[in-house]
């Protein structure tokens, strides 16, 4: 079974959905010759061929506009951000057009919209946003924000194969820092479905993408206390099933993501279990998230802005004494 890196895993998903599917085309800035911004469609060009991997111009209104009405004519575009950043040029076209078409008219839009997202490579604040929940507020389109190789793997497929628009976040700290097997040929893995990272019994810590990993390392440390770690994987629709059973045999929960804390979901996770397992709460629900600034250039103001994993184990020891 091949060992791929997160990157790879993403590249091989797309090459197997187009190579199963004639309708799969792909557009975006550098996409062809270039082969990406890093790489992640390198050969597609001479294999698929122009027709169907396509160097647009700079402008993102521009090519997820085109991208839409090719899936209205039957198409399933996959649309490549060279960073995630630059989706708010084209936030009027997905958040008015493509999410809300299938309420408007029945009729779904399969556009995958994909592109390296969040903080920790001196991008500085331009190139390394954490934008998932300016579209979780936006019902119509599902946010998918994977943290493995094989979850990349698995939840592209199935952003591919949905009939309406996906968001499909690629954390780019992970491209080259995460490897494991995936197999060929791997099948879809289902949107909307979390898991269970880590097994533990006196508290949970929920989180999603790069910030699983640190929480994963925080949960490890803490040797004496047992904490159970659920990916997340989809930011929406979420499993919220997944996070308030882990919550009713644990008692305690903290909430750990790299977007600002403002409006953020772990808020929205905090009033769901208020809601839905108050009476099974031995102690509050905590944050732990980045500051409300912009992504820092500077390199140890960058470090101060994302949680870190001794943050993340003091928080974690804070609240197991309750």
């Amino acid at each position: 079974m091949p060992e791929r890196t997160y990157l790879q895993a993403i590249s091989q998903a797309l090459r197997e959905e187009m190579e199963s599917d004639p309708s799969v085309i792909l557009l975006g800035e550098d996409i062809g010759v270039y082969g990406g911004a890093f790489k992640v469609t390198e050969g597609f060009l001479d294999r698929f061929g122009p027709n169907r991997v396509i160097d647009t111009t700079l402008s993102e209104e521009g090519f997820v506009g085109a991208a839409i009405g090719a899936a209205y004519a039957g198409l399933r575009p996959v649309v490549e951000f060279q960073f995630i950043d630059f989706i708010a040029c084209a936030f009027d076209l997905i958040v008015n057009f493509a999410a809300t078409s299938r309420y408007r008219w029945g009729q779904g839009v399969p556009v995958t919209f994909r592109g390296p997202w969040g903080a920790g490579s001196r991008a500085g604040p331009f190139h390394s946003r954490s934008v998932e929940m300016w579209f979780a507020h936006s019902p119509g389109i599902k946010v998918v924000a994977p943290a493995t190789p094989s979850d990349a793997h698995g939840l592209l497929k199935a952003c591919i194969r949905d009939n309406d628009p996906c968001l499909f976040l690629e954390h780019k700290y992970l491209y080259r820092r995460v490897k494991e097997e995936v197999p060929d040929g791997a099948p879809p893995i289902p949107i909307g479905k979390a898991r269970i990272a880590r097994e533990g019994k006196d508290l949970t810590i929920v989180s999603y993408g790069m910030m699983l990993h640190r929480c994963l390392e925080a949960a490890a440390r803490l040797e004496d206390v047992s904490a159970e770690v659920i990916d997340l994987r989809t930011i929406y629709p979420l499993d919220r099933d997944a996070v308030v059973e882990s919550v009713r045999k644990t008692n305690k929960v903290m909430i750990v993501h790299e977007d600002t804390r403002t409006g953020g979901l772990a808020g929205e996770i905090a009033a769901l279990l208020n809601e839905e397992a108050f009476e099974h709460l031995d102690g509050p629900i905590v944050r732990v998230t980045a500051p409300d600034t912009p992504v820092p250039f500077s390199p140890p103001l960058e470090d101060f802005f994302l949680p870190g994993v001794e943050t993340i184990v003091r928080a974690a020891r804070r609240l197991a004494a309750y």
